[in-house]
């Protein structure tokens, strides 16, 4: 999503918002990468979205789907901003879903690594939120 912002956004603040969290996304991939790496286990292939569901296969908690994806990808100027907010508070509220299931899982978050990762993602996606929120405020 964040790829698109540079072409589509009308401001620089919101640019730089986006180069923030894109930054930070990619650190966050990084670090879950090396941490399974380290283990031993499979790193999914780059772009993988998709994991086990209430049984079935779906995508991960806040990811969009393609029309989403197709409906941001064919907007510009304020629509993409606004489309732009709306999905990325979706994704971020889906980040927080995902540690809220770490945290509520028996013996999860235990490793110090994790613990602080998960927490960090918590705190971060929360208050980036809430700045969106009131981001998408001002454009409504």
């Amino acid at each position: 999503m964040t790829a698109m912002v540079p072409t589509r956004a009308t401001t620089d603040s919101f640019r730089g918002m986006a180069l923030r969290m894109q930054i930070s996304q990619r650190d966050e991939i990084r670090l879950m990468e090396r941490w399974l790496d380290e283990r031993e286990e499979e790193v999914p292939a780059a772009n993988t979205h998709r994991t086990m569901i209430t049984g079935g296969l779906g995508l991960m908690p806040g990811m969009l789907d393609p029309q989403q994806m197709e409906q941001l990808a064919s907007a510009s100027g304020p629509e993409f901003e606004r489309l732009f907010l709306e999905f990325m508070i979706m994704h971020h509220e889906g980040a927080i879903t995902m540690v809220q299931t770490l945290f509520n899982s028996s013996g999860a978050g235990q490793e110090s690594l994790i613990f602080k990762f998960a927490s960090d993602v918590d705190a971060d996606q929360t208050i980036e939120i809430l700045r969106m929120r009131r981001m998408l405020d001002e454009r409504r």
